[in-house]
């Protein structure tokens, strides 16, 4: 029966998910931002002095008269201009304006702001320059001509003198610009005009110059001058396609003539060619031709009239051949006559055209004197013209260009801080820094935090999943609520196994503190907790902890059976689960430290297998010593402890590849130090089992029936206790 398809969510829900197990995660550095940077903006709120607000509206024009000018045509109303209004906030806020309002006695401005500054005698201008910029602010009305000039200060009437002053000053400043203006141009363009008329006469005086020294007849010396070649080129050009049309006219006929037989020719030749002479032979043939028709029926054929008709007949005949012989003649004499009119037309062209450029290249300096004297002309002629409007425009009264709309009054409150305001952004600047912060952290942050990752990066199942803080089960008991974990271990080992016989195991990981020998201990404890035979052996030879657990001595123990100082019956203890033996690591000499890698530990590995029922082995961690890869090659099974967010996933990787480089089988993963309270990522794997066993804690436990016996020749006593039993 083919298994059903496990459903598959949205990736907007996983997505969903993610982040809300990363916040929840990241909750702390989250609340310590967020409260760092709220406590920070209200602080500094409050110790901001307070500032108050007043504003003067002015309406801003384009300079204009009131009257359209004279001689440019109507006046068009101007437009909305947004770079006119911008140009015109960097001006209010300019040097020219400013420096005149700190230099106002009435507003004294030097003393004031020294004052604040703890400064004993008085400021300069340019040193208030840069505290009264930035207590300008200067904005436009929205969709109006209109500008704000805002003035913030501590002193409520000293801002609305302030923004009254700026408004004045700038009023003032505009309008100066606009009447000096036209007077200081009219001067220059008055000087520039004198210059240009005395540069008009100098090339004036060149261009009569010339045109007597070159005896041009210039009649009109405003207009343009030339000589008669080019009519005269023109002229000719006209008889040459006139000559080359009789010409082509000709040959054609000759040549259309040519390719016809006599008798087509005397038909062709009268309406071609019109000839009267022909046209009369013609003629006279065709009366001969019908009178000698008719004769031939009535007299014999010597009959001497009939013979003088036949000659007459013949004779015009002959005269028709010469006479169309004479025209075709005729024809081709004038084509020839056509040509060598066309030709001796074409070196006319020719001479004419060399004449053209000799005397265009005489007459070249007249006429690039005259067009510079034009061109200085037309100069003359538009200063001239300026000049004139300027002064019209001069005399017309001017529009108000700067006009104030609501002058400032002092401000009834303060404006700035605003606390409010303050606070709503710090708190919204604080949770955006600290998501922003949790976010990064998380992406920093490479190490192993969900079972997809594992999935994804070690292609390897998740086995299982281990809550934070779990103890020693043999303390907690079988009905511990961490104790379901490692029952699910279990069953995904027994159930993952390839080959049934399969009965030792090994616990790595990729680097120290990730949970292994807790985790090592209690899943034997679950196995022994479930009636079968379970030895668990501490090969962590360097940093041996199983005998802490268990509170027993480590003494002796594997080290001392391998170098067979003692029997694997003195070194094998009990505990007081009653399947589960115990075999300490011992002290490991400084001469045997590749011992796990000897005959005697294979063989130790082969004949305990055929002794229990299971067999765990306890390993250091594989990134670290040899010992780890040892095992995982010797034993059956291998599993791979990662720690919850601890370490990077390129280290559990390559503790992944280092167990199958040994060869070992490599049965999965599992997750340990999972916080199930906090990550609802984990909560579909054990958090069921720890809710339904945390709700019976308060209930009363059952009566045992009594502990299982203890194999028979066994005591289970610690502290080195010593197998009375064979195996």
């Amino acid at each position: 029966m083919e298994a059903p398809k496990p459903q598959t969510t949205s990736d907007s829900k996983l997505h969903f998910l993610d982040y809300w197990r990363i916040i929840r995660i990241r909750k702390t550095v989250i609340l310590a931002v967020f409260l760092l940077v709220v406590l920070t903006t209200t602080a500094v709120t409050f110790l901001l002095p307070q500032s108050y607000s007043s504003t003067v509206r002015i309406e801003v024009k384009k300079d204009s008269t009131d009257i359209a000018p004279l001689l440019m045509g109507v006046q068009q109303e101007a437009g909305f201009d947004p770079y006119f209004i911008q140009t015109e906030f960097e001006k209010i806020k300019s040097k020219e304006v400013l420096y005149e309002v700190i230099d106002d006695p009435g507003l004294d401005l030097k003393a004031k702001f020294g004052e604040r500054m703890g400064a004993d005698a008085y400021l300069t201008t340019a040193e208030v320059y840069p505290f009264l910029v930035q207590a300008i602010d200067v904005r436009q009305t929205r969709n109006t001509s209109l500008i704000e000039i805002r003035v913030f200060d501590e002193d409520p009437v000293l801002a609305a003198r302030i923004a009254n002053s700026v408004a004045a000053y700038y009023k003032t400043n505009r309008l100066n610009r606009s009447g000096g203006a036209s007077d200081s141009s009219i001067l220059i363009l008055e000087q520039q005009l004198e210059k240009q008329s005395n540069q008009v006469d100098l090339v004036q005086a060149e261009v009569d110059n010339l045109r007597k020294k070159l005896k041009i007849a210039d009649i009109d010396a405003g207009g343009l001058v030339s000589t008669l070649e080019p009519q005269v080129i023109r002229m000719i050009e006209q008889d040459r396609i006139s000559a080359k049309a009789l010409q082509v006219r000709y040959e054609t006929m000759l040549k259309q003539l040519g390719s016809l037989s006599p008798k087509e020719l005397r038909s062709a030749l009268p309406t071609t060619q019109p000839d009267a002479q022909l046209l009369d032979l013609l003629s006279k043939l065709s009366a001969t031709q019908n009178e000698l028709a008719l004769r031939e029926g009535e007299l014999g054929p010597d009959n001497p009239a009939l013979t003088k008709l036949q000659n007459l007949a013949s004779n015009l005949n002959e005269q028709i051949d010469i006479r169309v012989k004479g025209i075709l003649k005729s024809l081709e004499v004038q084509a020839a006559v056509q040509a060598a009119n066309i030709a001796a037309l074409e070196n006319e062209v020719e001479e004419a055209k060399v004449r053209e450029a000799d005397l265009t290249e005489s007459y070249r300096p007249y006429f690039l004197a005259k067009r510079n004297m034009e061109t200085q002309q037309r100069v003359y002629e538009t200063i001239n013209l300026r000049i004139v409007q300027e002064r019209i425009d001069g005399s017309l009264p001017k529009a108000s260009i700067v006009q104030v709309i609501d002058p400032a009054e002092p401000g009834v409150r303060p404006v700035r801080p605003n606390v409010p305001l303050n606070i709503v952004l710090g708190v919204v600047v604080g949770l955006m820094m600290g998501f922003g912060l949790a976010f990064f952290i998380e992406y920093l942050d490479t190490s192993v935090k969900t079972i997809d990752d594992v999935e994804r990066a070690l292609q390897a199942p998740v086995m299982g999943v281990i809550p934070q803080n779990v103890g020693a089960l043999i303390d907690e008991g079988p009905d511990s609520p961490h104790a379901e974990a490692y029952r699910v271990l279990r069953t995904n080992i027994l159930f993952s196994r390839k080959d049934p016989a399969w009965n030792s195991l090994t616990v790595v990981s990729g680097g120290a503190g990730e949970g292994k020998s807790t985790t090592i201990f209690n899943l034997a404890t679950i196995f022994a907790q479930q009636g079968q035979r379970v030895l668990i052996v501490d090969s962590d030879l360097r940093r041996p902890s199983l005998h802490k657990i268990l509170g027993v001595s480590n003494s002796m123990g594997l080290t001392n059976f391998l170098l067979k100082q003692n029997t694997l019956e003195e070194v094998v203890q009990t505990t007081k689960v009653p399947m589960l033996h115990f075999l300490p690591s011992g002290k490991l000499p400084s001469s045997s430290l590749g011992i796990l890698s000897s005959t005697q530990m294979k063989d130790f590995v082969k004949d305990i297998k055929s002794r229990y029922d299971f067999v765990f082995f306890d390993s250091p961690p594989i990134m670290g010593v040899s010992d780890a890869s040892v095992l995982a090659s010797a034993v059956d099974m291998a599993l791979l402890v990662i720690q919850y967010r601890k370490y990077p996933q390129a280290m559990t990787i390559r503790a992944k590849q280092m167990v199958e480089k040994v060869g070992g089988h490599l049965m999965g993963v599992v997750l340990n130090n999972i916080n199930i309270s906090q990550d609802s990522y984990y909560y579909y794997y054990s958090g069921y089992y720890y809710d339904y066993y945390s709700k019976h804690d308060d209930d009363p436990a059952p009566k045992s029936n009594g502990e299982a016996a203890a194999p028979r020749g066994e005591r289970s006593e610690r502290g080195g206790v010593e197998i009375k039993k064979k195996y």
